[in-house]
């Protein structure tokens, strides 16, 4: 089992939304180096090597309600 932060999720549910880093931050009220910083933490959670599988493996995980 993955363990991801509050914020992390909150980055995976915005991705799969479709957003960008830039949406990202401004939505999160945080930098774009923060969202880049944040996505690189759930690249090696996940083991995922990009955004779409990331989106992928969130929706396998139950991201989408």
């Amino acid at each position: 089992m993955v363990h991801l932060t509050g914020r992390e999720t909150d980055v995976i549910k915005l991705l799969i939304n479709g957003k960008t880093n830039f949406e990202i931050s401004k939505e999160l009220f945080i930098s774009v180096h923060t969202v880049k910083s944040i996505l690189e933490k759930i690249y090696e959670k996940t083991d995922c090597h990009n955004r779409v599988q990331i989106v992928i493996w969130a929706i396998k995980h139950g991201f989408l309600y």
